[in-house]
């Protein structure tokens, strides 16, 4: 009798032995997240862009419990074919990169920063010297234009967008010569120092540029502006642990009622987090539209 207990003891035991490692499985498949790899995209000098991101990625590691990493990506369009490749939990899209983020890899948007000038949301700026003699689209053909990058909405889609609307279905011939700075910056000093006719860029760097460098205000007229588009926001991949979305989207929203939050904002340049929904992007598809751009179809690195 005793034998048979001892069977039925261990019988039990291995039962709940096994039971056990199915339902822990799950729960251990979620907490092997070891950190959380977010791109980011060069709008802007890549040292300056590390120096922007660095107390955020501190503060956020804090508050979710696992460290968060930040990758510069080389190219905007990189960001996209990366975000796969390189098992990204998130990224800081731009608003053009952000739309074909969720047309083709259905990305959930979580936050976008406040602008210093107590905006969400950025436009384009097309430019030129202001003794280039530059007063109207005809007045830029056969110039030398600088874009940004194809996967751009200020510094590619916007300048589309306008010279179709204006009558310029074909850039390549309007045109003497285009090419791609890589970011904004860039293209804003290439027409600064005559290596460009014309220029196109998204007006928050504009604004910094500017800031740093008085002969912006003195040598650069702008000629025309976009339509208001998101700012730069957080999106993650739709699999990421919905605990970790609510963790970090809280995070970003809280930082201007956090005292450290506050010194994180400072270094970043903004005033506060919003919530962001894709909702948000309809403006951007509106003007890939007027661009003439299938953006499921679209060819987004530069040739």
């Amino acid at each position: 009798m005793s034998n048979q207990n001892s069977i039925r003891k261990y019988s039990m035991f291995a039962l709940l032995f096994v039971v056990n490692i199915f339902l822990v499985q799950p729960v251990f498949a979620q907490s092997a997240q070891q950190k959380l790899l977010i791109g980011l995209i060069p709008e802007m000098n890549i040292f300056k862009q590390k120096q922007r991101f660095t107390l955020l990625g501190e503060y956020l590691s804090e508050k979710t419990g696992i460290p968060v990493e930040f990758t510069i990506l080389s190219r905007y369009g990189n960001i996209i074919d990366s975000f796969t490749s390189e098992k990204m939990d998130g990224a800081f899209f731009g608003s053009f990169t952000g739309a074909m983020a969720i047309q083709k890899l259905e990305v959930v948007p979580l936050a976008r920063p406040v602008n210093l000038d107590g905006t969400s949301t950025y436009h384009g700026y097309l430019f030129v010297r202001k003794d280039s003699g530059i007063k109207s689209v005809n007045d830029m053909r056969g110039k030398r234009m600088a874009f940004v990058e194809k996967a751009t909405t200020a510094g590619y889609i916007f300048p589309l967008a306008f010279l179709r609307e204006n009558g310029i279905t074909d850039s390549s011939n309007f045109f003497s010569e285009s090419f791609f700075t890589g970011s904004h910056d860039a293209a804003i000093i290439a027409v600064l120092d005559r290596k460009a006719d014309v220029g196109a860029a998204k007006h928050s760097i504009y604004d910094r540029v500017k800031k740093d460098n008085p002969r912006i205000e003195e040598e650069i007229a702008i000629t025309a502006r976009s339509p208001s588009v998101p700012s730069n926001g957080l999106c993650v991949r739709k699999t990421l642990d919905p605990e970790m979305q609510k963790k970090l989207k809280k995070a970003l929203l809280d930082l201007e009622s956090d005292h450290a939050g506050q010194e994180v904002l400072a270094k970043f340049g903004a005033l506060r987090f919003i919530d962001t929904t894709t909702v948000d992007y309809q403006p951007v598809f509106d003007m890939v539209d007027k661009a003439g751009i299938d953006i499921k179809k679209y060819t987004y690195l530069n040739e």
